[in-house]
Protein backbone atom coordinates (compact mmCIF):
# COMPACT_ATOMS: atom_id res chain seq x y z
CA UNK A 1 0.00 0.00 0.00
CA UNK A 2 1.58 3.58 -1.21
CA UNK A 3 2.08 5.26 2.26
CA UNK A 4 3.38 8.92 3.15
CA UNK A 5 6.78 9.06 1.30
CA UNK A 6 5.36 7.09 -1.98
CA UNK A 7 1.84 9.83 -2.05
CA UNK A 8 4.61 12.88 -1.44
CA UNK A 9 6.28 11.48 -4.34
CA UNK A 10 3.82 11.55 -6.52
CA UNK A 11 2.65 14.73 -5.62
CA UNK A 12 6.15 16.34 -6.53
CA UNK A 13 6.38 14.51 -9.30
CA UNK A 14 3.31 15.81 -10.64
CA UNK A 15 2.41 19.50 -8.92
CA UNK A 16 5.13 20.99 -11.73
CA UNK A 17 2.84 19.35 -14.44
CA UNK A 18 -0.35 19.57 -13.54
CA UNK A 19 -0.16 23.49 -11.92
CA UNK A 20 -2.22 25.92 -14.42
CA UNK A 21 -4.07 22.89 -16.88
CA UNK A 22 -7.45 22.95 -17.37
CA UNK A 23 -9.69 19.63 -17.19
CA UNK A 24 -11.41 18.76 -20.45
CA UNK A 25 -12.96 15.83 -20.31
CA UNK A 26 -13.47 12.68 -17.76
CA UNK A 27 -13.79 9.17 -18.88
CA UNK A 28 -13.76 6.34 -16.43
CA UNK A 29 -14.42 2.29 -16.63
CA UNK A 30 -17.37 -0.06 -15.64
CA UNK A 31 -15.70 -1.63 -13.04
CA UNK A 32 -16.30 0.50 -9.42
CA UNK A 33 -13.64 1.78 -7.11
CA UNK A 34 -13.73 1.50 -3.22
CA UNK A 35 -15.62 4.96 -3.28
CA UNK A 36 -16.89 4.97 -7.02
CA UNK A 37 -16.74 7.79 -8.87
CA UNK A 38 -20.19 9.69 -9.75
CA UNK A 39 -21.14 10.65 -13.63
CA UNK A 40 -22.43 14.08 -11.90
CA UNK A 41 -19.21 14.98 -10.45
CA UNK A 42 -18.32 15.30 -14.52
CA UNK A 43 -19.83 18.64 -15.25
CA UNK A 44 -18.37 19.64 -11.97
CA UNK A 45 -14.91 19.50 -12.69
CA UNK A 46 -14.97 19.83 -16.64
CA UNK A 47 -13.46 23.12 -17.26
CA UNK A 48 -11.81 24.06 -13.85
CA UNK A 49 -8.29 24.44 -13.58
CA UNK A 50 -5.81 22.82 -11.55
CA UNK A 51 -4.43 25.46 -9.05
CA UNK A 52 -2.10 23.21 -7.11
CA UNK A 53 -1.68 19.85 -5.33
CA UNK A 54 -1.14 19.00 -1.83
CA UNK A 55 -1.02 15.72 0.65
CA UNK A 56 -2.78 14.88 3.90
CA UNK A 57 -1.69 11.76 5.63
CA UNK A 58 -1.79 9.30 2.59
CA UNK A 59 -4.39 11.35 1.06
CA UNK A 60 -3.74 13.66 -2.51
CA UNK A 61 -6.05 16.65 -2.42
CA UNK A 62 -5.71 18.13 -5.93
CA UNK A 63 -7.75 22.22 -5.41
CA UNK A 64 -9.30 23.78 -8.65
CA UNK A 65 -10.40 27.08 -9.55
CA UNK A 66 -11.88 28.61 -12.30
CA UNK A 67 -11.58 30.99 -14.32
CA UNK A 68 -13.61 34.47 -13.57
CA UNK A 69 -15.96 35.35 -17.11
CA UNK A 70 -15.00 38.44 -19.11
CA UNK A 71 -15.76 41.92 -17.41
CA UNK A 72 -18.54 43.42 -18.96
CA UNK A 73 -17.84 46.68 -21.37
CA UNK A 74 -18.30 50.21 -19.80
CA UNK A 75 -21.35 51.64 -21.07
CA UNK A 76 -20.45 53.28 -24.31
CA UNK A 77 -17.56 52.13 -24.85
CA UNK A 78 -17.92 49.88 -27.80
CA UNK A 79 -19.65 46.32 -28.90
CA UNK A 80 -16.15 44.43 -29.24
CA UNK A 81 -15.80 41.28 -26.96
CA UNK A 82 -12.85 41.46 -24.51
CA UNK A 83 -11.24 38.91 -23.03
CA UNK A 84 -11.48 38.52 -19.16
CA UNK A 85 -7.96 37.97 -17.45
CA UNK A 86 -6.79 34.32 -15.75
CA UNK A 87 -6.71 34.20 -12.75
CA UNK A 88 -2.77 33.47 -11.11
CA UNK A 89 -1.91 29.62 -10.94
CA UNK A 90 0.87 27.91 -8.76
CA UNK A 91 4.40 28.14 -10.63
CA UNK A 92 6.31 25.21 -10.93
CA UNK A 93 8.67 26.04 -8.69
CA UNK A 94 5.87 25.13 -6.14
CA UNK A 95 7.17 21.50 -6.36
CA UNK A 96 9.94 22.70 -4.02
CA UNK A 97 7.61 23.37 -1.73
CA UNK A 98 8.65 21.99 2.37
CA UNK A 99 6.97 19.25 3.89
CA UNK A 100 3.68 19.79 5.63
CA UNK A 101 4.65 20.85 9.19
CA UNK A 102 1.09 20.63 10.82
CA UNK A 103 -2.55 20.39 9.34
CA UNK A 104 -2.44 22.63 5.72
CA UNK A 105 -4.46 25.08 4.96
CA UNK A 106 -7.26 25.31 2.43
CA UNK A 107 -9.34 27.38 0.56
CA UNK A 108 -13.02 28.06 1.28
CA UNK A 109 -16.07 28.13 -1.53
CA UNK A 110 -13.34 26.41 -3.72
CA UNK A 111 -13.73 22.78 -5.13
CA UNK A 112 -11.10 20.45 -4.62
CA UNK A 113 -10.44 16.44 -5.75
CA UNK A 114 -9.33 13.83 -3.26
CA UNK A 115 -7.36 10.58 -4.26
CA UNK A 116 -6.47 7.74 -2.40
CA UNK A 117 -4.31 4.73 -3.95
CA UNK A 118 -5.38 2.11 -2.03
CA UNK A 119 -3.42 -0.77 -2.06
CA UNK A 120 -2.43 -1.02 -5.84
CA UNK A 121 -3.52 2.34 -7.32
CA UNK A 122 -0.92 4.45 -10.12
CA UNK A 123 -1.42 7.65 -10.08
CA UNK A 124 0.48 8.95 -13.12
CA UNK A 125 0.39 11.93 -16.19
CA UNK A 126 0.91 10.66 -20.13
CA UNK A 127 0.81 11.94 -23.47
CA UNK A 128 -2.94 11.35 -24.26
CA UNK A 129 -1.84 9.48 -27.47
CA UNK A 130 -0.14 6.57 -24.78
CA UNK A 131 -2.26 3.12 -25.25
CA UNK A 132 -4.32 2.61 -22.09
CA UNK A 133 -3.27 -0.12 -19.66
CA UNK A 134 -5.05 -3.02 -18.09
CA UNK A 135 -6.95 -2.05 -14.92
CA UNK A 136 -7.46 2.07 -15.83
CA UNK A 137 -10.55 3.62 -14.01
CA UNK A 138 -10.81 7.25 -14.21
CA UNK A 139 -8.54 9.37 -16.52
CA UNK A 140 -8.88 13.10 -16.44
CA UNK A 141 -8.43 14.89 -20.14
CA UNK A 142 -5.74 17.72 -20.10
CA UNK A 143 -5.57 18.78 -23.76
CA UNK A 144 -2.73 17.11 -24.63
CA UNK A 145 -2.27 15.20 -21.92
CA UNK A 146 -3.55 12.37 -19.48
CA UNK A 147 -3.84 12.06 -15.48
CA UNK A 148 -5.08 8.25 -14.94
CA UNK A 149 -5.81 6.39 -12.17
CA UNK A 150 -4.68 2.72 -12.76
CA UNK A 151 -5.48 0.61 -9.88
CA UNK A 152 -5.90 -3.52 -10.15
CA UNK A 153 -7.26 -4.36 -7.09
CA UNK A 154 -9.84 -1.24 -6.38
CA UNK A 155 -9.21 -0.85 -3.75
CA UNK A 156 -8.40 3.51 -3.82
CA UNK A 157 -10.88 6.16 -4.89
CA UNK A 158 -11.30 9.36 -6.48
CA UNK A 159 -14.08 11.74 -5.39
CA UNK A 160 -15.15 15.74 -5.62
CA UNK A 161 -15.89 17.97 -3.29
CA UNK A 162 -17.22 21.21 -3.74
CA UNK A 163 -15.61 23.20 -0.82
CA UNK A 164 -12.26 22.11 -0.13
CA UNK A 165 -12.42 23.72 3.75
CA UNK A 166 -15.16 21.63 4.43
CA UNK A 167 -13.18 18.58 3.30
CA UNK A 168 -10.18 19.67 5.06
CA UNK A 169 -11.79 20.23 8.21
CA UNK A 170 -13.63 16.53 7.81
CA UNK A 171 -10.21 15.26 7.41
CA UNK A 172 -8.62 17.02 10.44
CA UNK A 173 -11.53 15.08 12.62
CA UNK A 174 -10.21 12.10 10.82
CA UNK A 175 -6.36 12.29 10.97
CA UNK A 176 -3.62 13.17 13.43
CA UNK A 177 -1.19 15.57 12.99
CA UNK A 178 1.31 15.24 10.33
CA UNK A 179 4.61 13.14 11.52
CA UNK A 180 6.72 16.11 10.48
CA UNK A 181 8.18 18.65 13.53
CA UNK A 182 5.52 16.91 16.13
CA UNK A 183 4.80 18.63 19.33
CA UNK A 184 7.10 15.93 21.99
CA UNK A 185 4.73 16.74 24.48
CA UNK A 186 1.63 15.38 22.53
CA UNK A 187 3.61 12.59 21.20
CA UNK A 188 5.24 11.49 24.65
CA UNK A 189 1.46 11.76 26.05
CA UNK A 190 -0.98 9.87 23.33
CA UNK A 191 1.95 6.94 23.30
CA UNK A 192 2.39 6.56 27.25
CA UNK A 193 -1.40 6.87 27.40
CA UNK A 194 -2.17 3.55 26.23
CA UNK A 195 -1.37 -0.08 26.71
CA UNK A 196 -1.37 -0.76 22.88
CA UNK A 197 2.00 -2.05 21.15
CA UNK A 198 3.82 0.41 19.33
CA UNK A 199 3.01 -1.09 15.63
CA UNK A 200 -1.22 -0.73 16.65
CA UNK A 201 0.02 3.11 17.72
CA UNK A 202 2.14 4.29 14.81
CA UNK A 203 -0.61 2.30 12.37
CA UNK A 204 -3.28 4.38 14.08
CA UNK A 205 -3.67 7.89 11.34
CA UNK A 206 -5.24 9.22 14.39
CA UNK A 207 -2.68 9.44 16.31
CA UNK A 208 -0.19 10.55 13.43
CA UNK A 209 -1.20 10.13 9.83
CA UNK A 210 0.37 9.20 6.96
CA UNK A 211 2.55 6.33 8.60
CA UNK A 212 1.73 2.24 7.19
CA UNK A 213 3.65 -1.05 7.98
CA UNK A 214 7.18 -0.42 6.11
CA UNK A 215 7.53 2.95 7.58
CA UNK A 216 6.40 1.53 11.61
CA UNK A 217 8.75 -1.36 11.37
CA UNK A 218 11.46 1.01 9.80
CA UNK A 219 11.22 3.63 12.31
CA UNK A 220 10.73 1.25 15.06
CA UNK A 221 14.37 -0.27 13.92
CA UNK A 222 15.97 3.28 13.75
CA UNK A 223 14.82 4.20 17.44
CA UNK A 224 15.89 -0.04 18.68
CA UNK A 225 12.43 -0.31 19.99
CA UNK A 226 10.36 -3.57 19.58
CA UNK A 227 7.31 -3.22 17.84
CA UNK A 228 5.10 -5.30 20.32
CA UNK A 229 6.19 -2.96 23.48
CA UNK A 230 3.13 -1.45 25.15
CA UNK A 231 3.29 2.38 24.73
CA UNK A 232 3.22 2.95 28.22
CA UNK A 233 5.70 0.88 29.12
CA UNK A 234 7.76 4.06 27.41
CA UNK A 235 10.24 6.39 28.99
CA UNK A 236 9.94 9.95 27.91
CA UNK A 237 12.66 9.89 26.07
CA UNK A 238 12.30 6.74 24.26
CA UNK A 239 9.21 8.52 23.19
CA UNK A 240 11.60 11.14 21.62
CA UNK A 241 13.78 8.63 19.94
CA UNK A 242 10.42 7.15 18.09
CA UNK A 243 9.37 10.46 17.37
CA UNK A 244 12.81 11.26 15.82
CA UNK A 245 13.13 7.97 14.04
CA UNK A 246 9.59 8.81 12.34
CA UNK A 247 10.59 11.51 10.99
CA UNK A 248 14.05 10.68 10.01
CA UNK A 249 13.00 7.20 8.64
CA UNK A 250 10.05 9.34 6.15
CA UNK A 251 12.42 12.26 4.90
CA UNK A 252 15.07 9.38 3.74
CA UNK A 253 12.31 7.26 1.90
CA UNK A 254 11.25 10.66 0.65
CA UNK A 255 14.79 11.26 -0.73
CA UNK A 256 14.51 7.64 -2.18
CA UNK A 257 11.26 8.10 -3.96
CA UNK A 258 9.56 5.85 -1.72
CA UNK A 259 9.36 2.32 -1.68
CA UNK A 260 8.80 -0.22 -4.91
CA UNK A 261 7.46 -3.49 -3.41
CA UNK A 262 5.17 -4.53 -6.32
CA UNK A 263 3.15 -1.79 -8.14
CA UNK A 264 3.92 1.62 -6.83
CA UNK A 265 5.25 3.97 -9.25
CA UNK A 266 5.48 7.93 -8.59
CA UNK A 267 3.73 10.64 -10.94
CA UNK A 268 6.45 9.99 -13.88
CA UNK A 269 5.78 6.43 -13.92
CA UNK A 270 9.62 6.27 -11.78
CA UNK A 271 9.97 3.33 -9.58
CA UNK A 272 10.97 4.10 -5.65
CA UNK A 273 14.12 2.98 -4.21
CA UNK A 274 14.40 2.93 -0.39
CA UNK A 275 13.47 -0.95 -0.87
CA UNK A 276 17.07 -1.17 -1.48
CA UNK A 277 17.48 0.13 2.45
CA UNK A 278 15.32 -1.39 4.22
CA UNK A 279 16.74 -3.12 7.90
CA UNK A 280 14.35 -5.18 8.50
CA UNK A 281 11.02 -4.81 6.57
CA UNK A 282 10.62 -7.79 4.24
CA UNK A 283 13.79 -9.27 5.36
CA UNK A 284 12.76 -12.02 7.96
CA UNK A 285 15.49 -14.70 8.94
CA UNK A 286 18.08 -11.98 6.97
CA UNK A 287 20.92 -10.78 9.23
CA UNK A 288 20.31 -7.45 10.96
CA UNK A 289 22.24 -4.95 9.56
CA UNK A 290 23.69 -4.04 12.74
CA UNK A 291 24.30 -6.91 14.70
CA UNK A 292 23.88 -10.10 12.25
CA UNK A 293 20.99 -11.43 14.00
CA UNK A 294 18.36 -13.20 12.43
CA UNK A 295 15.43 -10.69 11.43
CA UNK A 296 12.34 -12.29 12.95
CA UNK A 297 8.44 -11.83 11.76
CA UNK A 298 5.94 -11.30 14.33
CA UNK A 299 2.21 -10.25 13.51
CA UNK A 300 1.22 -7.27 15.76
CA UNK A 301 -2.48 -5.17 15.04
CA UNK A 302 -3.10 -8.07 12.90
CA UNK A 303 0.19 -6.95 10.54
CA UNK A 304 3.94 -8.81 10.16
CA UNK A 305 5.98 -7.08 12.12
CA UNK A 306 9.84 -7.61 11.42
CA UNK A 307 12.39 -6.47 13.83
CA UNK A 308 15.91 -7.59 15.04
CA UNK A 309 15.25 -9.40 18.89
CA UNK A 310 18.79 -8.69 19.56
CA UNK A 311 18.74 -4.66 18.70
CA UNK A 312 15.24 -4.38 19.75
CA UNK A 313 14.16 -6.19 22.98
CA UNK A 314 10.70 -6.45 24.19
CA UNK A 315 12.22 -5.95 27.52
CA UNK A 316 15.46 -3.83 28.52
CA UNK A 317 18.25 -5.97 28.96
CA UNK A 318 19.57 -6.60 32.78
CA UNK A 319 22.70 -5.74 33.60
CA UNK A 320 24.70 -6.98 36.31
CA UNK A 321 23.88 -4.79 39.33
CA UNK A 322 20.13 -5.24 38.21
CA UNK A 323 20.26 -9.08 38.43
CA UNK A 324 22.54 -8.93 41.62
CA UNK A 325 19.31 -6.76 43.25
CA UNK A 326 17.19 -9.38 41.83
CA UNK A 327 18.77 -12.12 43.14
CA UNK A 328 19.22 -10.77 46.50
CA UNK A 329 15.31 -9.96 47.17
CA UNK A 330 14.30 -13.70 46.17
CA UNK A 331 16.88 -14.71 48.59
CA UNK A 332 15.14 -12.23 51.23
CA UNK A 333 11.66 -13.56 50.44
CA UNK A 334 12.56 -16.81 50.89
CA UNK A 335 14.26 -16.60 54.04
Amino acid sequence: MPELPEVETIIRDLRPVLAGRTITGVRQSKRKLRRPWKPAWNEQVIGASIEGLRRRGKWILIDLTFDPPPSPLPTGRGSKDTEGSKTSLLSASASDSPLPAGRGVGGGGLPALRVHLGMTGQFTVVSATEPEPDHLHIVFSLEDKELRLRDQRRFGSAEYFADRTALEDTMNAELGPEPFNIDPEYFREVVRGTSRNLKAILLDQKIVAGVGNIYADEACFRAKLHPGRKGKTLKPEECDRLREAIEATLTRAIESRGSTIRDYVGGSGLRGGFQNEFAVYSRTDEPCPECSTAIKCTRFAGRASHYCPECQRISPRRTQSTRRKSTTKRHRRAS
